[in-house]
């Protein structure tokens, strides 16, 4: 067989995608520069070329255009460098100038039958089909030919195209009619032989894994008897016990081995199954062996092992009750090493994040009293390091996560003191990272959400005021953040959404003007994000919520006609968002406050149908997402707020059985979720319920809570006109709160 002949080209491969499949490119980047071309076909000669041994290098790069008509140099130089052109098909790359450009630039080189297509999602050709042509996933310069000057025409031409999509190719498949077509061989052949060799693996490796368990378990029995010779023949004692040992390093070494390098192999040829009983064998073994026989080193390795087999049975088989028993053996391990050296603060560090994992476990079970204990635990440990090693970065962002975690789980048993304690902790400690490396900037943004969480709090107790300066205290952190950092469209997202938190909680305070600022710029960062990529569904979710919100601002600021554009954007996008994934309940519960608001509109524009059409096709949403949470609290209050505008509608058309039927429905909602905190939207719906079954009296507590903190929006405002209730300006709180914004605004 002769050696393959060294290619002019620097790249075997230039893969061409839009950002948004940047998984798929990084899967198929790997694949290729990673694939072994069957050694029989190595050498061969095809009308290409002579076939390689290997498809590396394969170039990627995301540096893209420098501007909207002209590709960078770097990219332009590559795909000249480039054997074959890969464009991963899909509705995004189909709507990319920068993939556009890079395969017109690939067939004004005249190298149009070297372009090959993976299809990831959409459909091909779907622009010709009326009603789909969003689905379409190939780029018009993949569709169409060029004519003698490298312009597009319109005279079609049909791509190449392997289908990675399920039901399709799949992506073995389509992998390999990739790879059939860059060697121009035959797919059906290449396959043959990949599943040849495919058996020729997973047949040495099921044998490797079961000759591995094999050894382990007889290893594990001789230790054993090995030391049950031992106490019966003490002459023999001293030689047992090293026979022993040595046999328990052998056995913990093959372990080690199962759990690391064969279980990455069996995770390549997706044997589950083996990996399932490798992890089950270790856990076994590690139990069998009493902690206080085995050496320090010993421990170590199991604690790590035991680590590993926790995430396997999280990530890989969804075991969620055996990834909490490792990781409660791996905290056990973890204990005895601290207790056999107490000065040792990495140990005690060590302990305390394996106790982390167990609390974690706990959490996501469901199990609210075991995390907190164990987090309790852990706390202490971390502390008691602190004291010791202020200064050290790893201890101090460990106690700062515990804290944090341990203030969630107070936040959700509605312990908000004790919360207000351990939210204040994590920031004074990710606070003091922040001081200590400046130039780190994962830990201003986690000052930031610290921020964040002390403000959600202080809404939870009913302090509009606090809230408002937490907020202010987190904008200042992700608007500098955002601003040093112009190109960082995460920084832009996280501060467009502190933003619209900012600007409803102004509004909720009274302070409509500079309520609608903050969200008129959440709306706008969020559509220069959609001006980068229209098709990020993340960002469309954004301009949609935020919109509503500035819609239902407007609307209580009078200027309707605005609001009803604002509300039609938001109503329409997110409709089209839950088509594309109808199960998301954020989505769901997104459209549905949408609706409501757009129902408030029509009903002071006096469309009684129109808001009762809105209002009908918004409970339906909601009644199918409390079948799901029926406690949740969002959705009650959602309801309730449903049942209110049903009960004004009925009012409207006379039908006062019918009002006050929707406004004890309401009532009866709210009143349970009253018991948790002060939220001033539960107690505002509350209040507005009893108001319009003119049930004053035991309203009036309500009312002078919510004037206690603050509370005043337009809205609410008027039903208290209306019912002829005094609601006077608490000027003490505006005072506080125009000293918070006076204070922000002086800031430099």
């Amino acid at each position: 067989m002769s050696e393959p002949s060294v290619s002019r080209f620097t790249y075997r491969a230039f893969i061409s995608y839009s950002h948004r499949d940047k998984a798929w490119a990084d899967w198929l980047h790997k694949a290729l520069e990673t694939y072994r071309v069957p050694s029989r076909l190595v050498g061969k000669q095809t009308a290409h070329g002579t076939i390689p041994r290997r498809l590396n290098p394969v170039f990627r790069d995301r540096d893209e255009l420098a501007s909207a008509d002209s590709l960078a140099e770097k990219v332009n130089a590559a795909l000249a460098q480039s054997e074959n052109l890969i464009v991963i098909c899909s509705p995004a790359s189909a709507a990319s100038c920068w993939v556009n450009e890079e395969v017109l630039a690939w067939k004004r080189m005249g190298r149009g039958d070297r372009i090959f297509c993976l299809v990831v999602g959409g459909e091909p050709n779907a622009f010709d089909i009326p009603g789909r042509e969003p689905e379409e996933c190939f780029c018009p310069a993949l569709r169409f030919k060029l004519d003698a000057n490298g312009q597009p025409t319109a005279e079609r031409t049909e791509p190449i195209a392997a289908d990675a999509r399920a039901g399709k190719d799949g992506k073995p498949n389509a992998k390999l009619r990739l790879i059939a077509g860059m060697l121009d061989v035959g797919f059906d052949a290449l396959k043959q032989r990949e599943q040849q060799r495919r058996i020729r693996r997973m047949t040495a490796i099921t044998a490797l894994a079961v000759c591995v368990m094999a050894v382990t378990i007889a290893l594990a029995i001789v230790a054993l008897v090995s030391r049950h010779r031992a106490v019966i023949a003490q002459q023999e004692a001293v030689v047992a016990k090293q026979a022993a040992v040595r046999r328990q390093k052998q056995a913990e070494g093959l372990v080690g081995f199962m759990l690391g390098d064969l279980n990455d192999k069996l995770d390549q040829v997706h044997r589950l199954d083996i990996m399932q009983a490798v992890d089950d064998k270790a856990l076994a073994y590690f139990a069998s062996l009493p902690p206080a026989d085995a050496s320090d080193a010993a421990l170590e390795m199991r604690v790590k092992a035991l680590d590993k087999i926790g995430i396997v049975m999280t990530e890989a088989h969804g075991q969620l009750a055996n990834s909490i028993k490792a990781y409660q053996s791996a905290a056990a391990l973890a204990a005895e090493l601290a207790r056999r050296a107490p000065d040792d603060t990495r140990r005690q560090t060590t302990w305390a994040e394996g106790l982390n994992m167990v609390g974690v476990s706990f959490w996501q079970r469901g199990d609210l009293s075991g995390a907190l204990k164990i987090w309790q635990t852990a706390s202490t440990l971390l502390q008691k390091v602190h004291s010791t090693e202020p200064r050290d970065s790893k201890t101090t962002a460990d106690l700062a996560l515990i804290r944090n975690n341990i203030g969630h789980v107070l936040e959700a048993r509605g312990n908000f003191q004790s919360t207000q304690i351990e939210y204040e902790a994590s920031l004074k400690l990710y606070r003091l990272l922040a001081a200590t490396e400046p130039g780190n900037p994962t830990w201003q943004e986690y000052v930031g959400d610290s921020w964040d969480n002390l403000g959600k709090l202080a809404l939870e107790r009913g302090q509009l005021d606090q809230a408002i300066a937490d907020y202010l205290a987190e904008h200042r952190i992700k608007a500098k953040s955002a601003s040093q950092e112009a190109g960082n469209r995460s920084a832009l997202e996280s501060l467009l959404i502190n933003n619209a938190i900012l600007g409803r909680t102004l509004a909720w305070s009274g302070e409509m003007a500079a309520g609608l600022r903050y969200t008129d710029e959440a709306v706008i960062q969020a559509k220069t994000l959609l001006a980068f990529d229209p098709a990020n569904t993340g960002w469309q979710e954004s301009f949609a919520l935020y919109s509503q919100q500035a819609g239902g601002l407007l609307r209580q600021l009078g200027r309707l006609d605005e609001a009803k554009s604002a509300d039609e954007q938001a109503v329409q996008m997110l409709g089209a968002l839950l088509k594309k994934d109808p199960i998301s309940s954020y989505f769901q519960w997104e459209l549905s406050q949408s609706q409501l608001e757009s129902a408030s509109l029509q009903l002071d524009l006096g469309g009684i149908a129109a808001a009762e059409s809105a209002t009908r096709s918004a409970q339906i949403i909601i009644e199918k997402l409390r079948a799901k949470a029926p406690d949740d609290r969002r959705e009650v209050l959602l309801d309730a707020q449903a049942n209110l505008l049903l009960g004004q509608i009925a009012a409207r058309r006379n039908d006062n059985a019918a009002a006050q039927h929707d406004w004890t429905q309401a009532r009866d909602l709210l009143q349970p979720a009253l018991r948790a905190g002060d939220d001033p939207n539960f107690l505002a719906a509350y209040a507005e319920a009893l108001l319009r079954l003119d049930q004053t009296d035991p309203a009036r507590p309500i009312i002078a809570k919510l004037n206690a903190m603050g509370y005043r929006t337009p809205d609410f405002v008027a039903l208290l006109v209306g019912k002829h209730i005094d609601y006077p300006v608490n000027a003490t709180f505006q005072q506080r709160l125009a000293q918070t914004m006076q204070g922000d605004a002086a800031r430099p």
